[in-house]
C-alpha cells in the first residue's frame, strides 16, 4: 500500500519539472526570437545611418557656413562703420580747428582709434593702405593742432603792465608813483633813514601776494588738450620751442616794462654811486616781483598747461625764465664782484636779504632737475653777497683805523670820521638779524651774535686808535683833551642811545665814560693850571722891602704892591686869551658844555674871590685900578658862558 503512494507522488513530481522545462525551452525559443528581431533592427539603424550621414554633414556644413556668413556681415559692418567714421573725421579735420576746437580735438581721438583698430585688423588686405591714409592725416591733424596751440598761446600771452602788477603787491611795497622807469628807491634803506629793516621785514614775512593771472583760466584747458594731442603724437620738441618762444619773449618785456634793465659788469663799474645805489634798491624791489608775481604766476600756467606730462613742464619752464632770471641775476653777481668799498655794505645786505627772503620760493617755484642751474646760480650769488659783505665788513674796520683825512677839526668838535663811523655802526644794527646769519655761514658752532659784538668792538677801538691819531695834530694840549673829550663823549653817547649797548655791554659804556672824564681832567689841567698860578700866594713877597698895605683891615707883611698889579695884569691877558680862544672852541653837547664850563667855574671863581677880596685893596687905592682889576667875578662867570660856542674870531662878544 505504501509503495504504490510512494510510486504516484513521483510521477506527480516528474509531470511537472516536464511541465517546467516545457515551459523553458518556450522562452529560450522566444528570447532567440526577440534576438533575432532585435538584430535586425540594429543592422537595419546601422543602413539607416551609414545612408543619413551625408545629409547631416550638409547640415553641419550648411550650419557653419550661415554662422561664418554671419561674422563676415558683423565685421564688415564694424570695418564699414570705421571707415564711415574715418570719413566723419577727415572732414572736420579738412576744416580745421579754428571753427570747432572740442570737435576737432574728438576727431582726433577718433582717428587715433581708428589707426589702432586698423593696426589690430591684420586679416584684411587694405589695412595698410588705409593705415597709411589714417596716419597721414593724424600728421596733418597734429601740424594743425601746433598751430592752432601758437596762435591761441599768442594771442593771450601779453606783457603784464607795471599798474598791474603793483595791485598784487602788499599796501607797504606799492610804490607812490607808478609811472615805468620812475619807480625811485624801493628798498627804503639809507643811511639818513629812519627806517628799521628789521621791523619792515618781519612785516613783510606775513604779507600777501597775489600773482596776476598770465593767461585767462577759461584758456588753460584748451592750451592742455592741445599739448597733450601733440605730446601723445611725440611732439615734445615742438611744444617746447612754441611754448619757449611765445612765453620767454612776454616775461622779458614784462620785465622791461617793469624798469628791468641788462648790465653788465662794465657798465656797473662805470656807474656813478648815487645812481647805482639807486639802480640796486629797484633791483630788490624787481626781484621780489620777478619772483613771487612773475615767475610764480608763470609756474602756474605752466603746471596746468602740461600737468601729468612727465617732466615737459619743467623743461618749459625753465626755458621761459631762464634769460629773465640772468638777467636779474647778473646784475646782482656784477655788484657782488665789483670794488669793495664802506658805502656799499648796506646795499649788499639789502641784497643779500631779498635773496634768503626769496629762497624758499625759489627752491619751490623752480622745482625739478631741469631748473637746477636757474637754483644753483640763485644759490651761488646769495653766498656771494655774504662773502663781499663780510669782506666789506673788513675792509671797514681797516679803513677806519687807517683813515688819514687831514681834515683839519680847529675847533675840537666831534670829527667828521667819528660821526661817520657811529651812524655807519648804528645803522649796521638795523640789520642785526641778518648779520648774525650772515657770520653765522661762515662761524661753525656760532650764532652770529658773539661774532658781530667783536667786529663791533674792534671798529669802536679802531676808531679810538684813529682819533689818538688825529689828536696829535693840535699844538695846544688842552685842545687835544677837549677832542678827545667830545669825540669819546659822542660815542659813548650814541652807543647808549642805540641798540649797540646791549652787545658792547655795559661794562664798555662805563669804562669809556670813566675816559672822557679823564680827558675833561687833563683839559681842565693843561688850560687852566697856568692862569690858576696868578691867583696863587705864593711868590707875593718881595725881599726888596716894597710897601706893603693892610688888607681885610690888616696889615700884608711882605706883600709886594708890584708883583700883585703883575698878577692881576698877567691874569687879566691870560684870562682874555682863554676867552678869545676857547670861545671859538666847540663843545656839541649842550649837557658836556655846561658841565665842563661848571667844572672850570668851580675851581676859577673862588680862587678869583678870595685873591681879589684879599689883594684887591693894593691896588685900588692907586692910580688907574681899573687898569689892574679889570672883571669882577660876576663878569668872568659870564664870559665863561661864552666858552666852547664855536664862535668867530671877530663875532662881537655878548
Amino acid at each position: 500500500m505504501g509503495v504504490v503512494a510512494a510510486a504516484g507522488g513521483g510521477d506527480s513530481l516528474s509531470a511537472r519539472a516536464a511541465t517546467m522545462r516545457e515551459s523553458l525551452q518556450k522562452s529560450q525559443t522566444i528570447t532567440d526570437s526577440v534576438v533575432s528581431i532585435l538584430g535586425s533592427f540594429d543592422h537595419r539603424l546601422s543602413a539607416l545611418e551609414t545612408a543619413m550621414r551625408p545629409t547631416q554633414i550638409r547640415t553641419h556644413s550648411i550650419r557653419k557656413a550661415h554662422e561664418n556668413i554671419d561674422k563676415t556681415l558683423k565685421a564688415a559692418e564694424v570695418i564699414l562703420a570705421q571707415f564711415d567714421l574715418s570719413r566723419q573725421v577727415e572732414s572736420k579735420i579738412v576744416r580745421g580747428p579754428h571753427e570747432d576746437l572740442e570737435s576737432y580735438l574728438e576727431a582726433i581721438d577718433q582717428l587715433r582709434r581708428n589707426i589702432r583698430f586698423f593696426s589690430s585688423a591684420k586679416g584684411f588686405k587694405s589695412s595698410d593702405g588705409v593705415l597709411s591714409h589714417a596716419n597721414g592725416l593724424l600728421a596733418k591733424a597734429i601740424s594743425k593742432l601746433e598751430a592752432e596751440f601758437k596762435q591761441l598761446l599768442l594771442s593771450y600771452s601779453k606783457p603784464v603792465e607795471p599798474e598791474r602788477l603793483f595791485d598784487c603787491l602788499p599796501n607797504s611795497l606799492r610804490p607812490s608813483s607808478g609811472s615805468p622807469g620812475n619807480q625811485g628807491d624801493y628798498s627804503g634803506k639809507n643811511p639818513s633813514s629812519n627806517h628799521h629793516p628789521e621791523h619792515h621785514n618781519s612785516n613783510l614775512e606775513n604779507a600777501v601776494y597775489t600773482p596776476p593771472a598770465l593767461i585767462p583760466p577759461r584758456v588753460l584747458p584748451l592750451l592742455h588738450d592741445l599739448a597733450q594731442q601733440m605730446f601723445q603724437a611725440g611732439h615734445q620738441q615742438q611744444l617746447l620751442i612754441i611754448y619757449r618762444d611765445a612765453r620767454s619773449s612776454v616775461l622779458e618785456e614784462s620785465l622791461h616794462k617793469l624798469g628791468v634793465e641788462k648790465l653788465s659788469k662794465d657798465d656797473v663799474q662805470k656807474m656813478q654811486w648815487e645812481i647805482l645805489e639807486a639802480k640796486i634798491g629797484n633791483w630788490i624791489h624787481y626781484m621780489r616781483i620777478a619772483v613771487k608775481l612773475l615767475f610764480a604766476g608763470e609756474r602756474k600756467v605752466c603746471d596746468q598747461i602740461f600737468e601729468s606730462f612727465d617732466s615737459l613742464g619743467d623743461q618749459c619752464f625753465a626755458e621761459v625764465t631762464r634769460s629773465s632770471v640772468s638777467v636779474l641775476l647778473s646784475f646782482g653777481e656784477a655788484i657782488a664782484n665789483s670794488k669793495r668799498s664802506p658805502e656799499k655794505l648796506f646795499v649788499l645786505l639789502d641784497m643779500y636779504e631779498i635773496m634768503r627772503e626769496l629762497h624758499s620760493e625759489i627752491e619751490t617755484i623752480f622745482i625739478g632737475k631741469a631748473c637746477a642751474e636757474i637754483r644753483e646760480s640763485a644759490s651761488s650769488l646769495t653766498k656771494r653777497l655774504a662773502q663781499t659783505a663780510k669782506s666789506t665788513f673788513g675792509d671797514f674796520e681797516e679803513a677806519v683805523e687807517r683813515d688819514a683825512t687831514k681834515t683839519a677839526v680847529t675847533d675840537g668838535t666831534v670829527h667828521p670820521l667819528t660821526s661817520y663811523v657811529i651812524n655807519y655802526v648804528k645803522f649796521l644794527f638795523d640789520y642785526q638779524s641778518t648779520l648774525k646769519q650772515l657770520f653765522k655761514e661762515f662761524e661753525n658752532g656760532d650764532d652770529g651774535g658773539s661774532q658781530l659784538a667783536a667786529v663791533t668792538m674792534q671798529i669802536m677801538q679802531a676808531l679810538q686808535t684813529n682819533l689818538d691819531g688825529k689828536s696829535k695834530q693840535y699844538r695846544d694840549p688842552a685842545l687835544t683833551h677837549l677832542f678827545l673829550m667830545n669825540n669819546i663823549h659822542y660815542m659813548v653817547r650814541s652807543v647808549r642811545r642805540s641798540e649797540a649797548k646791549d652787545l658792547l655791554g655795559d661794562d664798555w659804556v662805563q669804562r669809556h665814560r670813566r675816559i672822557v672824564q679823564q680827558h675833561a681832567n687833563q683839559y681842565k689841567r693843561n688850560a687852566w693850571g697856568k692862569i690858576l698860578q696868578c691867583l696863587s700866594i705864593q711868590g707875593l713877597t718881595s725881599s726888596g722891602g716894597g710897601s706893603s698895605v693892610a688888607g681885610d683891615g690888616g696889615t700884608n707883611s711882605g706883600v709886594s704892591r708890584a708883583i700883585v698889579k703883575d698878577r692881576f695884569k698877567t691874569f687879566n691877558i691870560q684870562f682874555e686869551e682863554l676867552h678869545q680862544k676857547q670861545s671859538q672852541w666847540t663843545v656839541p653837547d649842550t649837557e658836556l658844555r655846561e658841565s665842563l664850563r661848571l667844572a672850570v667855574a668851580e675851581v676859577l671863581l673862588p680862587a678869583y674871590r678870595s685873591f681879589l677880596k684879599r689883594y684887591g685893596p693894593l691896588v685900588e687905592g692907586g692910580k688907574t685900578p681899573q687898569k689892574y682889576v679889570r672883571y669882577t667875578a660876576e663878569d668872568l662867570e659870564h664870559m665863561l658862558g661864552e666858552f666852547f660856542e664855536g664862535k668867530n674870531v671877530n663875532e662881537p662878544r655878548r
